[in-house]
């Protein structure tokens, strides 16, 4: 156990979000994502697990150390309901709320389509899988910078 960390953080995790540069991606996920074989694609290579959380805990957890991009559009996405895209279900407007509240403001995420999502994941610096078993607990979060004192 260290001071000032979330408990919920991992060795594994914290050694991934400390070694992401600016711009790297993270993806945080529910049980039903291929996690796994998604995980063997990104710059890691190896699945994160977070397995005891929701989705929204974990996101609470990672974003109390990991800072959000300032500078584009797309510092977190979630996955599109397939056949009603527009459609926000109960895991994403929890995960949004963690994004607004470690901003201190609202910051709306963008909806990404279940294949483009899967695409982009590939190229992700690392995985976590979370306990969740919501469906659409997915998600992609862009790391940004922290400015000198």
């Amino acid at each position: 156990m260290l001071k000032g960390l979330d408990n919920r953080l991992n060795a594994d995790v914290l050694y991934a979000l400390r070694s992401m540069g600016h711009g790297d991606t993270l993806v945080i996920a529910d049980t039903n994502f291929p996690s796994d074989s998604i995980a063997r694609q990104t710059v890691l290579g190896d699945l994160l697990r977070m397995e005891n959380l929701t989705c929204a805990q974990a996101v609470a957890a990672v974003l109390s150390v990991l800072p959000l991009d300032t500078f584009v559009d797309d510092f977190a996405g979630r996955m599109e309901v397939v056949g009603d895209p527009s459609r926000v279900e109960p895991v994403q407007a929890e995960v949004q709320a963690a994004i607004d509240a470690a901003e201190g403001r609202p910051r709306p995420m963008i909806s990404i389509e279940r294949f483009e999502f899967y695409e982009r994941a590939k190229g992700a610096y690392a995985v976590i899988q979370t306990g969740e078993r919501r469906f659409y607990g997915c998600f992609i979060f862009r790391k940004g910078v922290i400015a000198p004192d």
